[in-house]
């Protein structure tokens, strides 16, 4: 083993990624669908026929994958540019695999982007990174600028530490769907760009967070959007006058952003 394997902490988390954004629940089921009709913490199959379609088995460099057939085109793609630009990381890089259908680990709600073929697990060395203890293999954290430059969001920054993981931002997979990646383009509703129940990431933990600031509420502040951040959600926008639907859409953000601390 070389320092490529070897660990370090890791600072200011929420800032590794600059501007681009994870997926969303809300987003992907709008955009490609439900991939199968049941979930649970075991990797199951596609069920949904139209993303069966669009799910390839191809190399990638170093291995083959599975997963969506722009992800994967767009992993290639970094690869490439890892294999030039740190090619001995590169030489010792591995899969933990792309597309598995389940929940988020620990999470009976949320939806894995796994589960779309749209993220994948590294591993250096033949080693897997330890998930949830603040600290990423020096590997991961060397060619992570790679990866958010061909648009994939670091999992580092998820409330629950998450760095052998790489998901397709939320801007390239908007911008595939504008493109007609995914067939014929529709215009996709309001909806679409809220996030709700089965949601993670920086925005899910903020609400969490500005939750318990303004109505003393006690919800986890874990950055994933279960039944008790919904029931926060609701009792919130009831007190303000809102649709209590229990959806983050543009009026309840800034009643968050703009309500009085107690």
């Amino acid at each position: 083993m070389s320092w490529i394997s070897d660990t370090q902490p890791l600072t200011q988390r929420e800032t590794l990624n600059g501007d681009i954004l994870p997926l969303t629940n809300n987003l992907m089921l709008r955009v490609l669908g439900n991939p199968r009709g049941n979930y649970d913490q075991s990797c199951q199959s596609v069920t949904h026929p139209v993303i069966r379609k669009l799910i390839v088995t191809e190399s990638v460099g170093p291995f083959k994958v599975t997963g969506l057939k722009p992800a994967v085109d767009q992993l290639r793609s970094a690869l490439t540019d890892l294999r030039t630009e740190m090619p001995e990381i590169y030489a010792v890089l591995g899969s933990a695999g792309m597309l598995c259908v389940r929940y988020v680990r620990g999470s009976k709600s949320s939806i894995s982007n796994h589960s779309w073929g749209c993220a994948i697990d590294f591993t250096l060395e033949g080693k897997l990174d330890t998930r949830g203890d603040n600290r990423a293999q020096k590997g991961l954290i060397a060619m992570h600028p790679i990866m958010n430059r061909h648009n994939f969001f670091w999992g580092a920054a998820f409330k629950t530490e998450d760095s052998m993981h790489f998901e397709i931002s939320r801007q390239q997979l908007l911008a595939w769907h504008r493109d007609g990646a995914f067939g014929e383009p529709q215009e996709l509703p309001q909806e679409a760009h809220r996030f709700s129940i089965g949601d993670r990431g920086p925005e899910v933990e903020w609400t969490q967070q500005r939750l318990n600031i303004l109505s003393g509420f006690d919800v986890d502040e874990d950055g994933i959007f279960g039944p008790a951040t919904r029931a926060a959600v609701i009792e919130f926008q009831r007190q303000h006058g809102l649709t209590a639907d229990g959806v983050v859409g543009p009026k309840t953000m800034e009643a968050l952003k703009n309500a009085p601390t107690q």
